[in-house]
């Protein structure tokens, strides 16, 4: 099958915090793909405002082919939504995206060249450019490791994907186990899940999704919920001799640090240690 026989999903989830007008920007980024998607399922996580109902609405009425909205009667966060979207996804390539993140025009069409030079890889990631309110004012990067020994090595610790940029096979996903109900960390769940398994993977060394953050973002991040879900993803992988004691050791310090950390040290922390400037790339 050559590149542009080749057929794929976008599988996204939205639920009512979110923005219409990055949720607009969003599918647009999605539409100027250079190979177009095949799919587009948009999972409605609960009910929504009037305002996102009405740009998914907009979308399904000019594309009807095109477009399949899962609604579910509540919200159940983001990797059981995906679970129901994966099941109506109706091509085994998938390509994630998220309700507020605008991908590159050429994004989908270096990933699927990816998997058509080897159609044994399961998950194919890249980087991505971190802005604040305009996208043409990149902050950092998110850089992830392109080989799998060293996708692998990385994944002991941290998400050695950006979960947005990622295509998948639906058939790898599911012969894991899917999306698991874990609180913010169900995408290093699901990959170190895949990659225990044998799944192949690679990151392809661009920056091709533009990643909205915020002051909200560092929030999240020195949550107890979130710093307490992390530790306990790791203690799993100790549990099963994917990762090593000193492994989790670093990961439980490092997440207490994180939480006990003002804001303005933990932006400083994340740019130089956890990020690359414009300048380091």
């Amino acid at each position: 099958m050559t590149l542009y026989e080749t057929k794929y999903s976008v599988l996204m989830s939205v639920y009512y915090k979110e923005k219409a007008e990055y949720l607009t920007e969003s599918i647009e980024s999605m539409l100027r793909q250079t190979i177009k998607p095949d799919e587009i399922v948009i999972v409605k996580d609960g009910p929504l405002t009037q305002e996102l109902d009405r740009v998914i609405d907009k979308y399904v009425n000019i594309a009807p082919e095109l477009f399949t909205v899962v609604p579910l009667k509540k919200n159940i966060g983001l990797g059981l939504a995906l679970n129901e979207g994966l099941k109506k996804c109706r091509n085994d390539l998938v390509a994630r995206m998220d309700s507020d993140d605008i991908a590159l025009d050429n994004r989908c069409e270096l990933q699927l060249k990816e998997f058509i030079k080897n159609p044994r890889l399961c998950i194919v990631g890249t980087w991505t450019c971190e802005f604040y309110d305009d996208p043409h004012n990149i902050v950092t990067y998110r850089v992830v490791p392109e080989k799998h020994e060293d996708i692998l090595k990385f994944s002991r610790r941290r998400s050695p994907f950006n979960h947005p940029t990622v295509m998948y096979r639906k058939s790898a996903v599911l012969k894991c186990g899917g999306y698991r109900n874990i609180l913010r960390k169900e995408d290093i769940d699901l990959f170190v899940r895949m990659l225990h398994n044998g799944c192949l993977s690679m990151n392809i060394q661009e920056p091709l999704l533009l990643f909205r953050s915020n002051e909200d973002n560092f929030k999240r991040r020195k949550n107890w919920i979130n710093c307490k879900s992390y530790i306990m993803v790791i203690y799993r992988f100790w549990r099963s001799g994917y990762s090593s004691l000193f492994d989790l050791i670093f990961v439980i310090i490092s997440q207490i640090l994180m939480f006990i950390s003002p804001i303005w040290l933990l932006k400083i922390i994340s740019n130089r240690f956890l990020r690359k400037k414009i300048n380091d790339v």
